[in-house]
């Protein structure tokens, strides 16, 4: 599974767009009213991430055991120190509702934070490499890729 994400911002203007195996789409999420940047930290994303992989793979997983669930709710909590520190303390609670033993839920809630690719990803500390920079000058007609 290839999956992309894309940001363009510029002031006043935040665009994301999101693909897995080229199926594209787009989530809204509003500029900073406050200056340039997203509304939304990266801290934010990354733990709304936890709690989205979280949600869908319970029911990746209840399908597998055929529950059906009525719904989930997700919390993650954390915490950012100083510019460039990460996070902290990170950690998420769950709440499902389905048609099976609370017992069964349970058992299927604790497989699926062991099978949760992006709490995986997270607690392996995968690596993240700067593949390509390019600097466009707005002085003139200067323009360098690295």
């Amino acid at each position: 599974m290839k999956i992309k994400a894309q940001v363009w911002n510029s002031p006043g203007k935040h665009q994301v767009l999101l693909s897995t195996n080229d199926q594209a789409h787009s989530i809204e999420i509003a500029p900073k009213t406050t200056g340039p940047g997203s509304s939304a930290n990266g801290g934010e994303l990354l733990f709304l991430a936890l709690a989205t992989c979280y949600c869908n793979d319970i029911y990746r997983e209840a399908g597998k055991r055929g529950i059906k669930v009525e719904g989930v709710e997700v919390e993650v909590l954390g915490d950012f120190g100083a510019e460039g520190e990460p996070a902290r303390k990170v950690s998420y609670k769950a709440k499902v509702t389905a048609q099976a033993t609370e017992e069964a839920i349970y058992d299927m809630m604790r497989a699926t934070d062991i099978l949760a690719e992006i709490q995986n990803t997270v607690r392996l500390g995968t690596e993240v490499v700067l593949d390509r920079i390019e600097a466009i000058s707005a002085l003139g007609n200067f323009e360098a890729s690295r």
